[in-house]
């Protein structure tokens, strides 16, 4: 009977131990997993944005102070935004506008689809669909240069319709922030907003 040597043992069996060969590879692997997860998770990390641009992303208005007739301008991601507190005439104004007598049709806000016709209602509602006729939030970047409009602070000009003028190229815009006259092609559009309360709203 021949003499069976160590490495024979357990050769055939379908049940091979693991050895230290394989424990190597195994550990191996995990320590090369970890130190891949501890490089990219750094770098996904970084390539978020920093806590000073989200802050900017939003922005928390109080309304408190703004007087009825009042329009205020804000800065929201780098752009102004003109909140205005508009009279019963002014309101009045802006809902008798048919969308016939509109160079743009389109509502341009931002809280609605882009199919809804601008209609006065539908330049007011904010993004939970509620809307508040005496408030009318808008950026305040002409649509054919991206030029400021004046109209915001006391005594600057308005316009023919009452709402804003861009004086370097003479788009005049209503009481609900529609191009009526001139070279703007658009709108002013209506940023995503909502009100916190009756007194505070949050841009963005």
């Amino acid at each position: 009977m021949s003499a069976t040597s160590e490495s024979d043992i357990g050769q055939g069996s379908g049940d091979e131990q693991p050895t230290r060969r394989d424990f190597i590879h195994l550990m191996s692997g995990s320590v090369a997993a970890v130190g891949a997860a501890a490089v990219v998770i750094p770098l996904v990390h970084q390539m978020n944005p920093a806590a000073n641009v989200l802050a900017l992303a939003t922005k928390e208005v109080d309304l408190s102070a703004i007087e009825v007739g009042q329009a205020i301008k804000v800065m929201w991601q780098g752009k102004p935004v003109f909140i205005r507190r508009r009279t019963e005439k002014e309101i009045e104004e802006a809902a008798a506008v048919s969308l016939g007598q509109l160079r743009d049709a389109k509502a341009r806000n931002d809280n609605l689809s882009g199919s809804d016709d601008a209609t006065d209602g539908n330049r007011v509602k904010a993004s939970d669909g509620e809307a508040r006729p005496e408030w009318l939030v808008v950026v305040g970047v002409c649509t054919h240069l991206g030029c400021i409009p004046l109209g915001t602070a006391q005594g600057e000009v308005r316009g023919d319709y009452d709402g804003w003028f861009c004086p370097c190229h003479g788009s005049h815009y209503d009481t609900s922030g529609r191009i009526r006259k001139g070279p703007a092609p658009e709108n002013l559009a209506v940023p995503p907003y909502q009100f916190l309360s009756d007194a505070k709203i949050k841009i963005g």
